[in-house]
């Protein structure tokens, strides 16, 4: 996206099913972290009753997976990585240091992996029914910033997660990724008011 010549930029939207997975677990198995970060809609949150010291290894663990899945060129694996039983291709956890959490996933695969699957397909179908639509939220956001800031904007790569969250929101999970709940970005105006400091911090 962007003009010829001058800056480009790069959005990229998505209800990734990793994401939707790693938020799924964070979720029933009770991690608190990131903490800002509301919960899924529908998903009961799970009762903690671990030791302080089981939860922190577990919630330590997780975040390193999420920061793996959320931007995974930004955070590579420093051991190979294994696919995890009952989740296709969809969750690669290290083959070390991660012992804790793949036990405590692996009862969980079939749901997680079928509600990423209809959160995912929603998503899909919600933007199939409006093409283009995403691609001009982003275009206006960036040439009112280009207006109020007097210069072209400069180039910049940002991912977007749509996701069904309880809250309504913009959160940034990531260096270049932000999650969006569902119906804030499905209302235009409020979605322009939400998405115009992210541009802004940006370009």
């Amino acid at each position: 996206m962007g003009g010829t010549g001058g800056p480009e930029w790069l959005i990229r939207e998505d209800a990734g099913q990793p994401v939707l997975l790693a938020l799924y677990l964070r979720q029933v198995l009770g991690i608190r972290s990131p903490d800002e970060l509301p919960h899924l809609r529908g998903i009961p949150p799970r009762g903690n009753d671990r030791s302080e010291e089981a939860q922190a290894l577990l919630e330590r663990q997780w975040r390193e997976y999420w920061a793996m899945t959320v931007e995974p060129t930004a955070h590579p694996s420093p051991v190979p990585l294994e696919l995890v039983d009952g989740f296709e291709t969809l969750v690669a956890l290290p083959s070390e240091g991660s012992d804790v959490l793949r036990s405590a996933i692996i009862p969980h695969a079939a749901e997680a992996l079928a509600f990423s699957q209809s959160a995912h397909e929603r998503y899909r179908k919600d933007a199939a029914a409006k093409p283009g639509v995403s691609y001009r939220a982003y275009a206006s956001a960036i040439a009112e910033h280009e207006r109020q800031v007097g210069r072209r904007a400069h180039s910049f790569e940002l991912n977007v997660q749509v996701l069904p969250l309880t809250q309504r929101g913009v959160w940034w999970i990531g260096s270049l990724t932000i999650a969006v709940t569902d119906g804030l970005r499905g209302d235009v105006v409020a979605f322009d008011a939400a998405i115009h400091p992210i541009i802004a911090e940006l370009a």
